[in-house]
């Protein structure tokens, strides 16, 4: 055993070496294509290289029109084509060197999978993460929480798949701005949010986490759904109301060359790549060759990949799973509802606020993001009615009006696409309401739920 754990590590640390040596090289081209630029990267090749070049051009706001992935070896060679969101070429002197800084010091966390449930803070904020079953005014009833426990949410991400639900939480403390490290409070605080997690309805067991993880915010997202298995499309409740075309996802073996062929189709958005590389990557696969085009509004992906172990997916067990898994990859970001973006001064208890008025007039959060950026809050937020279909244009109008029509805008393109339902059709906003209150109060978080 001593000898195995002595020759592991001497490997690792041959790897380290390697890539010391021969650290990624970034190139930037402007001349070979009429529409966008080439990002070319060369490396020595190992686990998780490729997720690391496409997270690092994803937080750089590019977007990726064309790939060609070669790892098939020890070097690593990949070309993408990329333009910003308007469809420019990129002209930036320091493109190369952007992509390059981030590509080095972020190498180590990606070794690491932070599924820490103890206490730990960093030293601006204490991240909190939340999984469990979704429900119309869940959102509204953890930053109720939150904002009563004296915490601050500086910034966050939630996302909704099949009837589960998945947040990272950025806090601070209210009165020093800092990180929470109290442990009795940081308790308090994992046990509250769990009583809101769980209801009185979750079949699946809710959890919370406080940790100092380095790992990617959205990346943790993933990992989050994975572990809380919302691609069991056998497990999921009834499903989107709205009618969106599925991803077509295919597995199957290429025998002669011992690859598994994964070929993908389905519309085309941001960060389409991040989230399928990302899946494959947790799921212990390596790509060795792919070919990604979306260059309109449907977007093509083949991959030819293996297990970890070198062996090619050898069931039709796993094959399903791999299907299942990458359609919830692409699933998790698709933003069903309409689009609200709420740019105010920041303030405690503002999120507490706007999801209660969400909450109050029937409507649920099917996704969001919360930054801050300096003194201003930055939010956005997809809402559909507690049905899941879509708002009724006068119940926008009412919510703008009581958070204020000048903060709080809708995306105009969602807006007059939004129909307006009939006014007869029963509504479950007021019950959804009543029971969200009633649970707060047996929480003792608010005084009165009448």
């Amino acid at each position: 055993m001593d000898f195995w754990n002595t020759s592991v590590a001497m490997d690792d640390e041959f790897e380290k070496l390697v890539i010391r040596m021969n650290p990624p090289r970034v190139t930037v081209d402007n001349a070979s294509s009429r529409k966008a630029t080439l990002i070319k990267v060369d490396s020595a090749n190992k686990r998780g290289s490729l997720l690391e070049v496409v997270q690092a051009l994803t937080d750089l706001d590019l977007i990726i029109r064309r790939a060609y992935i070669s790892s098939d070896g020890e070097w690593f060679m990949d070309v993408f084509h990329v333009t910003d969101h308007q469809g420019n070429k990129l002209f930036e002197d320091d493109v190369a060197e952007r992509i390059q800084q981030s590509l080095g010091p972020r190498a180590r966390s990606f070794r690491s999978l932070r599924r820490s449930v103890g206490v730990q803070a960093a030293a601006e904020h204490t991240n909190i993460e939340l999984t469990g079953r979704d429900r119309p005014g869940l959102l509204s009833e953890i930053f109720a929480v939150l904002t009563d426990l004296k915490c601050n949410v500086v910034a966050a991400e939630v996302w909704t798949h099949n009837s589960r639900m998945a947040s990272v939480a950025y806090i601070t403390d209210e009165a020093t701005g800092l990180a929470i490290d109290d442990p009795d409070r940081l308790a308090n605080i994992k046990q509250l949010l769990l009583y809101v997690l769980k209801g009185d309805r979750d079949k699946r067991s809710a959890n919370t986490a406080v940790s100092v993880g380095s790992t990617h915010k959205e990346r943790r997202l993933h990992q989050m759904m994975y572990a809380d298995r919302d691609y069991d499309v056998n497990d999921s409740q009834c499903g989107s109301a709205s009618d969106r075309s599925k991803p077509q996802v295919t597995v199957e073996n290429c025998a002669d060359k011992g690859y598994t062929v994964v070929n993908l189709r389905c519309p085309d958005r941001p960060k389409l790549l991040f989230d399928t590389v990302c899946t494959l990557t947790d799921m212990q696969y390596v790509v060795y060759h792919g070919t990604i085009i979306s260059e309109g509004a449907e977007a093509y992906q083949e991959y030819y990949i293996r297990h970890v172990d070198g062996c090619p997916i050898s069931s039709e067990a796993e094959r399903e799973r791999v299907i299942h898994c990458l359609e919830a990859a692409i699933e998790r970001r698709i933003s069903e509802g309409i689009r609200l973006e709420l740019c105010s001064d920041d303030r405690v208890g503002l999120l507490s606020d706007v999801t209660r008025i969400f909450r109050e007039n029937g409507l649920s959060v099917t996704r969001a993001e919360v930054t801050t950026r300096g003194t201003q809050a930055v939010n956005v937020f997809y809402v559909t009615d507690a049905s899941g279909y879509p708002v009724k244009t006068e119940t926008i109008e009412a919510v703008r009006k009581e958070i204020g029509s000048t903060i709080l805008h809708v995306k105009e393109d969602d807006y007059s696409k939004s129909p307006t339902q009939e006014s007869g059709r029963f509504s479950f906003g007021n019950i959804f309401r009543s029971r969200s209150e009633k649970f707060l109060y047996n929480l003792g978080l608010i005084k009165s739920f009448s």
